[in-house]
């Protein structure tokens, strides 16, 4: 079962190759790591990761995880760009 098609994008916008995202039962966290861990390699690469065809469970897993998503425009249905987005509170541990 699919739960969403991650799209690699160039600079230019051009779709440069996708893979699926699925598996049996639910989407968990780990799934959300994987998508995340994409998306930070294609951004150190030059690249953008979109997300198609996300289904409503993972959708929900990404906004608890804190992914903010992004899309340059206006979205196309159900396109989602993924970022992670970092912030530091005062008072927080140094890692």
């Amino acid at each position: 079962m699919a739960w969403a098609r991650i799209v690699y994008l160039d600079r230019a916008g051009r779709e440069t190759g996708s893979v699926e995202i699925g598996g049996t039962g639910a989407p968990d966290l780990g799934t959300v790591d994987q998508i995340a861990r994409a998306a930070l390699e294609a951004r150190r690469a030059g690249r953008d990761v979109r997300l198609v065809d996300v289904e409503g469970g993972l959708a929900a897993l990404l906004e608890l995880a804190g992914l903010r998503r992004e899309v340059g425009g206006q979205p196309e249905q159900r396109e989602e760009l993924v970022g992670v987005e970092e912030r530091v509170e005062p008072g927080d541990p140094v890692a």
